[in-house]
């Protein structure tokens, strides 16, 4: 690839366009979008979570925010990245120069540390597909984000069987070497999401590809992402007047129902019986934030309903001196207080929250007798409050791996303050490559390291 290839940027005033794939309800697009730039369109199989997406990114609904552009051939609806690959080869063709970022998670489940990490997992080969999207539509830059069990390789345990013996690749391997096959020089960093504004302790791996024309103009290739990715950090934390570290309280306290009270549940998917918070002016900085542009009404803001026996069980862990607050409750605390959950946590209110999962009993509020509403979830993930969450509260059964519930979808989602760092160092990145390669008096720099740092 020459560099000469490279197509211009857009001119000053218009926004990087990007598409997202593995959208999810849309937390990474949301990201990108606070970060100035423009959705072209989004790839989500799931319904109630391309609900979530469309009603936010989609619909022509006032928010604070650039909204999808979206292309007229493809039908506005839950695709899977297979069918349009298969149905609309030509169309994507014509996206080159339109969509300067391809963005994309694949799911996660095969390779978390907090799942079974199943070699065979259909799933963990959806990031070929990524790739295939990659070679269609050829964006000037990609980001992944991903568990870091992504780093990890598997053990391929069919070959030992069979006495056959090859050294170990993760699956971060095999992308970095697919993407570098089709022009991209590839690093990925764990990065913690917490350093970011984000209240919530989440590492992640995020892979930033950076094409190989563009890697060859920037000081340390594609390095020089998360130097300006760490720059955006600084950046945004003084911008929003956040501290180093956002704790629980300063992201929930004023949903606490002593402070905010109470009101029947008036969410139009849930049963009736339930309450939900009622509204409370906002006690942080971190508060006013996620509230502002948001109405008088609190989305998804429904209580559990827990049977007495378990408040009280609750209650008496979170006055239990003996149960560390911040951390996974230990063998000997489970079995006393009868839980058969292996993963439990009690929050501390003065750190930042543990990860959030898409299992919404993973998680004890710090201070009343109860799990977090999807609200509060979405606040520990950094989704403002105007941010709407559409489909089933939650799900059970034979349909937990076939639906994507509302607690699902937080759960699974990248932090959007954490996108909008990243959407930031990738614009600066971008600007700085470009305004390299218009120089008449500069000559390509060689990149020699393609390592994982």
């Amino acid at each position: 690839m020459k560099i000469t290839d490279f197509c211009p940027l857009p001119s000053d005033g218009q926004p990087l366009q990007f598409a997202d794939l593995f959208a999810g309800c849309g937390g990474l697009s949301l990201g990108l979008s606070m970060a100035g730039l423009r959705g072209v369109f989004a790839v989500e199989r799931d319904k109630m979570a391309f609900s979530t997406l469309s009603a936010n990114l989609l619909e022509g609904r006032e928010v604070p925010v650039n909204q999808f552009s979206w292309p007229s051939w493809l039908e506005k609806k839950a695709w899977g990245i297979d069918d349009i690959l298969k149905q609309h080869p030509a169309d994507l063709s014509t996206l080159k120069g339109k969509v300067h970022i391809l963005a994309g998670g694949p799911p996660c489940q095969g390779f978390s540390f907090a799942g079974k990490r199943v070699e065979s997992d259909p799933r963990n080969k959806l990031f070929e597909k990524y790739v295939e999207m990659v070679e269609a539509i050829q964006p000037a830059a990609l980001v992944l984000e991903n568990v870091p069990g992504m780093k990890v390789a598997h053990t391929g345990k069919a070959w030992k069987a069979l006495g056959i013996q090859l050294k170990p690749q993760s699956y971060y391997d095999k992308l970095v070497e697919s993407l570098n096959k089709v022009g991209y020089q590839v690093l990925g960093k764990i990065v913690d999401s917490s350093l970011f504004g984000v209240p919530q302790k989440r590492p992640r791996l995020i892979v930033i590809g950076l094409r190989k024309d563009l890697a060859l103009n920037l000081k340390g290739g594609v390095s020089r992402a998360f130097e300006l990715l760490e720059n955006s950090r600084i950046q945004q934390l003084e911008e929003f007047d956040l501290p180093e570290k956002v704790s629980s309280w300063d992201a929930i306290s004023d949903l606490e129902t002593v402070h905010a009270g109470t009101r029947p549940c008036t969410d139009p998917y849930s049963r009736n019986g339930f309450q939900e918070i009622a509204n409370a002016n906002a006690r942080t900085t971190y508060q006013r934030l996620m509230r502002a542009g948001s109405g008088t009404v609190l989305d998804s803001a429904r209580l559990a309903k827990h049977k007495p026996e378990i408040r009280e069980r609750f209650m008496n862990i979170i006055n239990d001196p003996d149960c560390v607050k911040g951390s996974l409750m230990n063998a000997a605390q489970r079995e006393k207080y009868g839980l058969k959950k292996h993963r439990i946590c009690l929050m501390r209110s003065s750190s930042p929250a543990p990860t959030i999962t898409t299992l919404p009993d993973d998680v004890l509020h710090y201070s009343e007798p109860r799990i977090l509403t999807v609200r509060e979830s979405a606040r520990i993930q950094s989704f403002p409050d105007w941010f709407h969450f559409r489909g089933k509260f939650t799900t059970g059964g034979s349909q937990r791996t076939k639906e994507c519930p509302r607690y699902t979808q937080v759960g699974n989602a990248v932090p959007p303050y954490l996108a909008r760092a990243i959407g930031l160092a990738l614009t600066a990145a971008l600007k700085e490559a470009s305004e390299y390669v218009d120089s008449e008096t500069t000559t390509p720099m060689i990149q020699t390291t393609l390592d994982i740092a």
